[in-house]
């Protein structure tokens, strides 16, 4: 169990930070909000590499910090996990000499487990000038679980990547979840790959966190309706005998659809606007 309860005031910021968290042993949490919300800034209470007057963290049975009782544990003895956006990797090391630096004593067994399950194993010799994005991302990946960590924080890990590799790290970011159970929280705007990795979400919004929820409850919170509502933005609107067509860019799809005069003289080109279809029957097609 994690717990995390801080309150934070910066200078330059809008709002002041508020968070009081609780997360259970083995979980995986998708950190999800606005830009600037205050996500990567929890990430470094967590870490200390930002110091609170009021903050109380527990990880398991230890405790990290404890403002009230002058109760500190520096950076480097909070056995925390790191990945983000870039890598981070020492450029002058090979990729096993990268791994074996994040290494424990008795972690041996970790080192060759991970490299297993992330194919490593080929890359051992090469340099990370060598790599390709996602080789790197699966290096830095392998070595904060290496690491044996009681809390793994993945800072939108796989965002630079194309599509492809993304959804094979993200088979390999499960496999390893299942393998060790490390409590994970991870920072994403990719609301496929929270559903697809993560059995909570934590929603922070303005510097405070909401309710834990799994993804199907926050992301749907009015399942199996009778409604479908869609987020588009108009692209040109056209009169066609006594209506009105409109065009929308929904997503990457370019659709049409018709109006009456009063909504679509209502419209201005390039705004972004919400479609509601009543009493509809999906069909679901694979590509």
């Amino acid at each position: 169990m994690i717990h995390i309860k801080s309150k934070h005031q910066f200078d330059t910021s809008h709002f002041n930070l508020s968070f009081d968290i609780s997360i259970d042993k083995g979980a995986f949490v998708g950190v999800f909000g606005d830009s600037g919300a205050g996500k990567t800034t929890l990430f470094n209470i967590l870490t200390g590499l930002i110091k609170s007057n009021d903050t109380f963290i527990k990880v398991n049975d230890t405790v990290w910090v404890d403002t009230e009782n002058n109760i500190n544990l520096p950076p480097q003895k909070r056995k925390v996990g790191m990945v983000f956006q870039d890598f981070a990797l020492f450029p002058h090391q090979t990729v096993l000499q990268n791994l074996k630096y994040a290494q424990s004593n008795d972690s041996s067994n970790t080192l060759d487990e991970v490299s297993e399950i992330m194919h490593l194993k080929e890359l051992y010799s090469s340099y990370p000038h060598q790599l390709s994005g996602g080789q790197k991302q699966r290096v830095a990946i392998a070595r904060a679980v290496i690491q044996e960590p009681e809390i793994l924080l993945l800072d939108e890990p796989l965002s630079a990547l194309d599509h492809q590799m993304r959804e094979k790290l993200q088979e390999y970011l499960s496999e390893i979840h299942r393998k060790y159970q490390l409590t994970t929280l991870m920072i994403s705007h990719d609301i496929p790959e929270i559903y697809k990795l993560c059995d909570k979400v934590l929603p922070i919004e303005k510097g405070q966190n909401k309710e834990l929820q799994s993804p199907l409850v926050f992301f749907n919170p009015n399942p199996l309706q009778g409604k479908f509502k869609l987020k588009g933005k108009v692209l040109s609107i056209q009169k066609a005998d006594i209506i009105y067509i409109v065009t929308l860019l929904i997503d990457k799809e370019v659709i049409q659809i018709t109006t009456n005069e009063t909504i679509a003289k209502s419209l201005v080109l390039g705004e972004n606007v919400s479609i509601s279809i009543k009493a509809f029957q999906p069909i679901i097609e694979k590509h």
